[in-house]
Order: C-alpha cells, then sequence, then structure tokens
C-alpha cells in the first residue's frame, strides 16, 4: 500500500509540474531577465491566491528568503575585469564599443569596488514589499499584532534584509512584536553550512542523474566568439581564457539591474545571447542546487520543530521568518520537492521542467501558510508559495493548493531522518 501510495505521489507530482512548465521557453521569451537566473531581481507575483477551504483561516506563516539585490558577493570580478580592460587598452586591442564601456567602467570602479557584497537600495525595497505583500494576503495572521521572529545569517546583506522586511511589518501594524537575530546560536536554522555554526554535521552530497548523460546537451558554444569580438579585436595576451573572460563579462552585465546601472555595457551583451546560454546554465545550477540538499536537512527540521511549537501551544508566533542565501534556499527547494525541484530526471533537456534557476532569484522567498478550521477537529491545512506562487509539493492532495500538514509533516520529517543511525 505504502508503495502505491509513493508512485501515486510522484505520477501526481511528475503531471503537475509537466503541466505548469510546458511553456518554460515561452515564459523566458516574454521576460529574457529570467535567463539571468540566480541574478533575477526578485519579481512581484501578485496574482489571485486560490480560496482556503470553507471554514479555514491562516494563522501563522514559516518562511525562508534570500537576500535582495546586492553587488556582487566579492572582489574577485570587479579586480579582474579592471586588470582585462587595461591590458586591452594597454595592448590597442578593445573595439570602439570595448573602449566606450571601459570608459563608463572607470567611472563606476570605486563605487562597485566599495559596494562589494552590500545590499542595494532595490534590495532593501525588494524585501519591504514582499513584507507588505504577505501581510496584506494573509491579515488574518497578523490581526491584533503579536510576536514575530526573524533569524538572519552573519552576512550583512542578509541583517539588512531582515531588517527591511521587519521594518516594513511593523509599518502596516505597530502592534506586531518582532524579535530579529543573526547570532551563532540560529545558524542551523538559516545556514547550517556556515563555518561559523557550532552544529557541526556531515550530510553526504548527490549527484543528479542526468549529469551521466550530460555529454548528450548541445550547448550553444558560438555565443563565446560573439560576445568577445564585440569587445576585443583580438584576445591574444589578454589574461583569463577566453570562455573564462566571456563569463565575467556576463556576470557584471546580469548584476546591472540590481546596482542600478543598466546600460553600463551598452549593446556589447544583450538579452537575447543571456536566453540563448540559459540552459546550459540552468543545467549547472540544477547541480549544486540537487547536490546541497541535504545539507538544508537543519533549516527543514527547524520549520516543523517551530510550526509543532506553534500547534502544541508552546510558541505564540505568528510567523517565524528566516533570510539567508541562494546556496540554502536553492537546495531547500529541491530537500522540499517544491514544484517538482526533486524529481531528479536523467535526460539534460528535462531538468528545465522541474527547476528553473531563475526561481532562486535575488530576494526569492518560500512561505509556508498555515490554516485552521472552526473545529478543533479540523485538520491543519498547508499552502506553500514559492516567489509569491502557489507551489506543488511532492504529495497528493484532494485540495491543492492547500495540503494536509501531518502528511506533509510526516513526509519531510522522513526526508529529515534518513540519515539518522
Amino acid at each position: 500500500m505504502k508503495r502505491f501510495f509513493l508512485v501515486t505521489v510522484f505520477l501526481v507530482s511528475s503531471l503537475l509540474v509537466v503541466a505548469q512548465n510546458l511553456s518554460v521557453m515561452e515564459e523566458l521569451r516574454e521576460d529574457p531577465k529570467k535567463a539571468y537566473g540566480n541574478d533575477y531581481p526578485y519579481l512581484y507575483r501578485m496574482g489571485p491566491l486560490t480560496k482556503a477551504p470553507k471554514g479555514y483561516k491562516p494563522f501563522y506563516i514559516s518562511h525562508y528568503a534570500r537576500h535582495g539585490s546586492r553587488y556582487y558577493w566579492n572582489d574577485r570580478l570587479y579586480k579582474e575585469l579592471d586588470t582585462l580592460m587595461q591590458a586591452a587598452d594597454a595592448g590597442g586591442v578593445l573595439t570602439e564599443e570595448g573602449e566606450q564601456f571601459y570608459s563608463r567602467f572607470k567611472e563606476v570602479k570605486a563605487e562597485l569596488m566599495t559596494g562589494i557584497s552590500e545590499l542595494t537600495i532595490v534590495g532593501w525595497q525588494q524585501h519591504q514589499d514582499i513584507a507588505r505583500t504577505m501581510y496584506n494576503r494573509f491579515p488574518e495572521v497578523f490581526k491584533g499584532g503579536g510576536n514575530v521572529s526573524a533569524i538572519s545569517s552573519l552576512s550583512g546583506r542578509c541583517v539588512i534584509s531582515m531588517s527591511a522586511f521587519c521594518q516594513e511589518l511593523v509599518q502596516c501594524n505597530p502592534k506586531i512584536e518582532i524579535r530579529e537575530q543573526s547570532s551563532r546560536f540560529t545558524l542551523d536554522g538559516v545556514v547550517p553550512t556556515d563555518k561559523e555554526n557550532p552544529i557541526k554535521h556531515d550530510y553526504p552530497s548527490v549527484r543528479p542523474r542526468y549529469e551521466k548523460n550530460r555529454s548528450s546537451f548541445q550547448s550553444d558554444t558560438t555565443i563565446y566568439q560573439t560576445i568577445l569580438s564585440r569587445f576585443f579585436t583580438s584576445t591574444q595576451g589578454l589574461p583569463g581564457r577566453p570562455r573564462h573572460i566571456v563569463d565575467n563579462l556576463v556576470s557584471l552585465y546580469t548584476s546591472l539591474p540590481s546596482i542600478q546601472h543598466e546600460g553600463l555595457l551598452g549593446n556589447l551583451i544583450t538579452d537575447e545571447d543571456i536566453l540563448r546560454r540559459w540552459e546550459s546554465s540552468n543545467l549547472g545550477s540544477y547541480s549544486w542546487v540537487f547536490g546541497d540538499q541535504n545539507k538544508m536537512i537543519p533549516i527543514l527540521r527547524d520549520i516543523i520543530l517551530k510550526a509543532d511549537d506553534v500547534l502544541s501551544g508552546r510558541s505564540d508566533h505568528r510567523a517565524d521568518l528566516r533570510f539567508g542565501h541562494d546556496s540554502c534556499i536553492g537546495p531547500l527547494t529541491v530537500l522540499m520537492g517544491i514544484n517538482g525541484a526533486s524529481l531528479d530526471p536523467e535526460d539534460p533537456y528535462d531538468v528545465k521542467y522541474c527547476y528553473q534557476n531563475w526561481e532562486t532569484c535575488k530576494a526569492c522567498n518560500i512561505q509556508l501558510v498555515f490554516y485552521k478550521g472552526r473545529k478543533a477537529s479540523d485538520p491543519i491545512l498547508v499552502k506553500c508559495l514559492l516567489n509569491g506562487s502557489e507551489a506543488t509539493l511532492p504529495l497528493a492532495s484532494d485540495k491543492f493548493p492547500y495540503y494536509n500538514w501531518s502528511e506533509v509533516r510526516e513526509y519531510y520529517l522522513s526526508r529529515c531522518n534518513q540519515f539518522e543511525k
């Protein structure tokens, strides 16, 4: 019976995912910036939500978010580009457009180097808007105020993202009391892999099955020479391999909306160029988010335990908020099987149907919204939102997007306990 149930769940999840993602490439063509992957600035999704079953109201939210838009996370990108452009200028191998870019780059270089890793105003506004959207969508949760807990990684961009979110939530209702914490004591629930985490884990990494067939995937390699020829008349003697040079230039380009410098590269790189690279880059993204999924077990366990505390009356929290990184929320999405991210296809061309790396964008977030019925005997229901849209979980439900929490809890506990001896 258990085998039949698991097979049924897999088939239902697969069908839902395929139905949702048959138009992935059409979606990209409608919004080419989604090809920026995890550099994609958060897009607010304010579409209508499915009405809750009769008699049910939301009462608690468990949340995990990535920090908002930022400058590049370390100084390597800006330093390498500066060295590259200096060498190209000295060697006289810049095209006319390349010279114009270099002139603009020098004007903003000091700002870029100063801003390394820091949250931008774009990132601040993203989290304020997400907080207000949460409040407006689920007013019953925060009616009359109440206590909220917020924890963050030790990174400044995450702390400021948390601050932006919490400030906006209190602006919505001054009766809300929020305790914000960025501490080694809470790292296990937000960034368990942080070297500062006093709790050490040894969960194994895993490889997605598509990697065995990676050679069957044909990527568009002509785009590299196309981009190089726009910048340089020759790459002879320039520092760095040509492919690495292009990767750096693309990384700069996709970061520009987050730092309010769109146009810095002129037409040297276009959204169409990034679109041509997307499916290949999405495969690379899937490898790392799939590979690290087990390392996020402490976060999933934290979600379960804090929900248990609320349901048992040991906690009076209206919401538990977490602010971390793409290196956590990406693998967490796979561990939780959101929108079929854990389906692990063998065919590289099928990966895009279960995972799209723009879902791990700047300020991306998972919200588990808990609902209770009028009667104490009514089962607790839960709904998952991924970046504001109702999402599937790897379980059967006759009330989609609402799931029976006891079944979700049991399934996720089994995921958490799979390596327990």
